[in-house]
């Protein structure tokens, strides 16, 4: 291709917010390649590897987040079909997951209590301002609902889903050392603690590394800690009187 071709598609697809979306695309191909070339360590996961490429994509041409979003939304309207079709999996699991319901909602309440009595408390041990403080409270649920409760709580949405990326990076890359460690071999209960501890990130490395059954209890942990944390988190920062 010329020179002179080249800045004519450029110009063309700088004015179209199509941009966006084949950049988007592009830097997920080139972070999972590598990933897999550094040995598909979870210390890099492509999803942070993206937002980096992403980050000084969006640097090197001048674009604001605005901007960019208009032509990325539509993979963010995918979210909302890609959490919901995680059923799908969790239905071919639904007798086990009637016997033990009451057990796994037990043991989501008792993840939700720990992740958040820790945060506010190592935050509060640390002279964290309160507006960060009330950010890192939902670092453990999906992004979505992360965003919408530190808004709710008086925290700051983009800062938590931040938080929130670096605490499932970090799920991800220890959790396979702690089952090692516990010897714990059940794929449910591997799926279901990836789910409890990092949300989404665990969701994805479980049905690629553990298997489907540990995906499906994943999904489920996901979005049963969502939902409690969602009701759970106000009322704890409440009785806490930050909020």
């Amino acid at each position: 291709m010329s020179v002179a071709a080249f800045d004519q598609l450029w110009v063309y697809l700088s004015g179209n917010p199509l941009l966006s979306l084949l950049a988007t695309l592009l830097a997920f191909m080139v972070a999972v390649r590598l990933n897999r070339a550094l040995g598909g360590t979870p210390l890099l996961h492509p999803v942070t590897l993206s937002i980096a490429i992403l980050i000084g994509f969006l640097l090197l041409v001048d674009m604001d987040y605005a901007t960019y979003f208009e032509g990325a939304q539509f993979i963010h309207f995918l979210l909302g079909p890609a959490t919901v079709a995680l059923a799908i999996p969790l239905y071919d699991h639904r007798e086990r997951v009637r016997r033990l319901l009451g057990s796994l909602l037990l043991a989501c309440v008792a993840g939700i209590l720990t992740a958040v009595v820790s945060t506010i408390g190592l935050a509060m041990l640390f002279g964290v301002r309160q507006e960060t403080l009330l950010s890192l409270a939902p670092r453990s649920v999906t992004s979505p609902i992360a965003m919408g409760i530190a808004e709710q709580i008086g925290g700051i949405p983009s800062l938590a889903a931040g938080l929130v990326l670096l605490t499932g990076s970090i799920g991800c890359a220890l959790g396979p050392g702690v089952f090692r460690l516990l010897k714990i071999t059940d794929p449910a209960v591997q799926g279901f603690t990836m789910g409890l501890s990092a949300h989404g990130f665990g969701t994805a490395h479980s049905f690629a590394r553990l298997g489907a059954v540990a995906g499906a209890f994943s999904g489920l942990s996901m979005g049963l800690t969502g939902l409690l944390t969602a009701f759970l988190l106000p009322l704890i920062t409440r009785l806490l009187g930050l909020s």
